[in-house]
């Protein structure tokens, strides 16, 4: 696909902000597909778009991630614990992707079901609001399996998996710190296992300006998008997005109609 220099750089953006703000980046394609007649771009340009984003979470967390590492090498049960709780909350959405994902895009790739995932994404975000001051509690293999379900659910579009995932940590009592960083490391064995599976398409790819400024500006946005998230959490204002994607969604369903 041949991308101009504007087209490459509003699809990065769009990417990088939408990859990980809660509000779910595959909803917004489909509306914007039906809307503006988008053509959404070739999988090799998705996978460059996504090598990007996971670069984005890589450079936010570098410092956890070489803890991390470094931990298992010195084989601290801190650090093994971590691989687990990421390994536990992998496994629902990786087996559901595998064995249903192209059955599940074409059956939920409905505009009524897109505004409807929007508003359940809305009062996911919304009911953060309602978690009572409790004592902080560290990430269990029950608390990772929970995530892991709600990360499952962002395979229909219009469910965020950023906001999923973080919702079910606060609702679990994970301090909004941790929980954004377990969420979006966690994003980053999804990232990576969908892009090893589509890598051979790179090489379809001719290098050009809108490509680079594609892939700069999904991983500007991308960093951006991570620290305000982590931002408004600390800030107890993760709900703010809840009265946007109520609204994007009850759009969605007026203007597309129940016939959809």
């Amino acid at each position: 696909m041949s991308l101009s220099w504007w087209e490459g750089l509003i699809l990065g953006v769009v990417q990088g902000l939408t990859e990980f703000l809660p509000v779910s980046s595959s909803g917004h394609l489909v509306v914007a597909e039906g809307l503006l007649g988008f053509t959404p771009p070739g999988v090799a340009v998705e996978v460059l778009l996504h090598l990007a984003t996971l670069l984005a979470v890589v450079l936010v967390y570098r410092t956890s991630l070489t803890r991390l590492v470094v931990g298992l090498f010195r084989r601290q049960h801190e650090a093994q614990a971590q691989v687990i709780f990421l390994v536990v909350a992998s496994v629902p959405a990786a087996v559901i992707g595998i064995m249903f994902r192209d059955t599940i895009e074409q059956v939920f790739r409905s505009y009524i079901v897109v505004g409807l995932s929007f508003l359940v994404t809305a009062l996911m975000l919304w009911s953060t609001r309602a978690i009572p001051p409790k004592p902080p509690k560290t990430i269990t293999v029950g608390t990772a399996l929970l995530i892991g379900l709600a990360q499952a659910l962002a395979i229909v579009p219009g469910i965020s998996r950023s906001g999923s995932t973080i919702a079910a940590a606060l609702w679990r009592g994970v301090p909004a710190r941790r929980a954004a960083e377990f969420s979006f490391i966690l994003a980053i064995v999804v990232i990576a296992g969908s892009g090893l599976l589509e890598a051979k398409h790179l090489g379809e790819l001719p290098l050009s300006p809108g490509l680079i400024l594609a892939f700069l500006g999904a991983l500007v946005s991308g960093v951006f998008a991570i620290r305000t998230l982590v931002w408004l959490l600390q800030a107890r204002r993760f709900h703010h997005f809840a009265p946007y994607l109520a609204i994007l969604g009850g759009g969605t369903l007026l203007w597309f109609g129940v016939g959809a």
